[in-house]
């Protein structure tokens, strides 16, 4: 069974484990180095009720962390977030994604977000194709954008109306 449960300070450790496995081997995370603890605080929400931050547990193991974030700190994109999912890898493809989606789509609609984007490394198959399979639409493809290790990776944008 999976569940999701709320992202607290002591949490945040296994969370970021589970972020620098993408930032050491995909370029998922547009980095090529672990993040620090106090970044990756800064990147996690731990107490906001409308932009949160969850674990994903399958049964009582912890395979992945998600959230919705402020797309732009101006109050315009206040009904609008973006999303945030991370699986530890041996738990990609079971359908665990699809869940969390759909988690995050029923608690940002209950919390007045109309609009979720999803910003994903061009070369991220897997990604792409669950947000496609979730009814996500391709609004921008940034060629090119940014460097790791002499690699050019594209950003690719989605937005799903809620």
């Amino acid at each position: 069974m999976i569940r999701f449960v709320r992202i607290r300070d002591s949490d945040l450790p296994i969370a970021r484990q589970i972020y620098d496995y993408y930032s050491l081997h995909s370029t998922a995370t547009f980095r090529n180095e672990p993040v620090s603890p106090e970044e990756f605080r800064k990147s996690v929400e731990t107490i906001s009720s409308v932009y949160p931050s969850f674990l994903i547990k399958k049964d009582a193991a912890i395979v992945g962390y998600c959230g919705i974030h402020r797309c732009h700190h101006r109050n315009a994109y206040d009904q609008s977030a973006k999303v945030i999912l991370y699986l530890k890898q041996e738990h990609n493809g079971k359908g665990i994604g699809k869940s969390a989606l759909g988690y995050l789509e029923a608690h940002a609609h209950r919390s007045g977000i109309r609009v979720l984007i999803a910003i994903i490394t061009g070369e991220n198959v897997q990604s792409r194709e669950l947000f496609e399979s979730q009814d996500y639409v391709q609004c921008g493809h940034i060629r090119n954008i940014g460097e790791l290790s002499g690699h050019l990776p594209d950003v690719v944008i989605y937005q799903k109306e809620l």
